[in-house]
């Protein structure tokens, strides 16, 4: 194979893979300290955001979104039946998705435990809003480490 064409080819395949690293799950913009994670309330929209946290080496995802009323929503990227299959969730309209089952939960409802055990439901991630931020404690983060090992 000539040098040109590898070239050429690695070139394409990281043009490709530029928008995946870029919207890929980070903390970019949080503020990081030792008890909380903060996330400027202006990175938040209607749009979800992904974000990953890394829990004694487990990649612990969690989404945060802006309901319809301007509430912000987060929740893990795992439900609590379906975390087993490490799908997560994905956005469409004003619903967030399970990419396993295919159940779909209206954003403005989100944000609050699953009172019935045994359901498809993004798992519970609480968060407060303080001083223009989303805060997280990183103690809840450590504990939703569960739905991802």
């Amino acid at each position: 194979m000539k040098p040109w064409v590898l070239i050429g080819a690695v070139v394409i395949l990281a043009a490709a893979l530029i928008p995946f690293w870029l919207s890929g799950p980070n903390l970019t913009g949080a503020i990081v300290n030792t008890e909380d994670i903060k996330i400027p309330l202006s990175e938040i929209t209607s749009q979800a955001k992904w974000y990953e946290y890394d829990a004694e080496g487990v990649k612990v995802r969690f989404f945060a979104v802006r309901a319809s009323d301007g509430s912000v929503k987060t929740g893990f990227d795992a439900c609590d039946v379906c975390y087993t299959s490490k799908k997560g969730y994905r956005q469409e309209g004003g619903y967030m998705v399970c990419n396993n089952c295919g159940n779909k939960y209206p954003i403005n409802g989100l944000g609050v435990e699953n009172k019935k055990t045994g359901g498809c439901w993004p798992g519970y991630l609480p968060s407060i809003i303080k001083e223009n931020a989303l805060v997280i404690n990183k103690l809840n983060l450590e504990e939703g480490k569960k739905f991802f090992v």
